[in-house]
């Protein structure tokens, strides 16, 4: 995975002399990284760095199996798919990205035929995402929201002159890329980036420089 500063602004650190020296700005990201895994049972971290302005890191999930919406596990029906599990009629469609659509309700027929199909639910109220529990997702908006904080706090400790993150004004993008990892020679390549990411900053892609 990859998680990016808003508008790659390099301000979690400087490389010198090949080595990462991470800013006050970078140390928060890296402890409320490392918190995120003593908080989060489910997560298991492998590898990370955290660069002057994205961090970089390979991490598993040990899900113990699929979840409805609200957390509770589906259980099996004893029938075996090879297509993977059923999707379970009272939870939500899920996604590739950890994200979830709350099926709407189906809308009683007027007699009036739309041919781009509904629109709403009877209520007038379109099937919105819903991020899973124990998601890449879940775990992103967690972290991302706590290092808000703890920078608007330090902002505030050494009134600094500069605005607050809030969901107008990231500190991360938004978004993030995230890779599956399919065997034991892409894992070692990874890795082995991550690792030498410091070495070869000034040819990084997210390289201001």
């Amino acid at each position: 995975m990859t998680i990016v500063t808003q508008n790659r602004k390099c301000i979690l650190g400087k490389v010198i002399n090949a080595e990462m020296i991470l800013s006050d700005m970078g140390k928060i990201v890296n402890d409320e990284f490392l918190r995120s895994f003593d908080i989060r049972n489910e997560l298991f971290l492998c590898e990370y760095i955290i660069m002057p302005n994205h961090l970089h890191t390979i991490l598993e999930i040990r899900n113990p199996g699929p979840v409805k919406s609200d957390g509770r596990p589906i259980q099996s029906t004893g029938n075996s798919n090879p297509h993977g599990p059923v999707a379970d009629p009272d939870g939500p469609i899920v996604d590739m990205n950890d994200r979830s659509y709350q099926p709407s309700r189906p809308i009683q027929s007027t007699g009036n035929s739309n041919p781009h199909g509904p629109i709403a639910d009877q209520d007038g109220r379109p099937g919105l995402p819903v991020r899973l529990p124990k998601s890449i997702s879940s775990f992103m908006a967690g972290f991302k929201s706590a290092v808000n904080s703890k920078i608007d706090d330090y902002i505030d400790e050494y009134q600094l002159k500069i605005p607050k993150y809030n969901r107008n004004n990231h500190f991360f993008q938004p978004n993030y890329h995230d890779h599956i990892i399919r065997n034991d020679f892409e894992y070692h390549r990874i890795a082995r980036y991550i690792r030498q990411n410091p070495l070869k900053w000034n040819q990084d892609t997210l390289s201001s420089d």
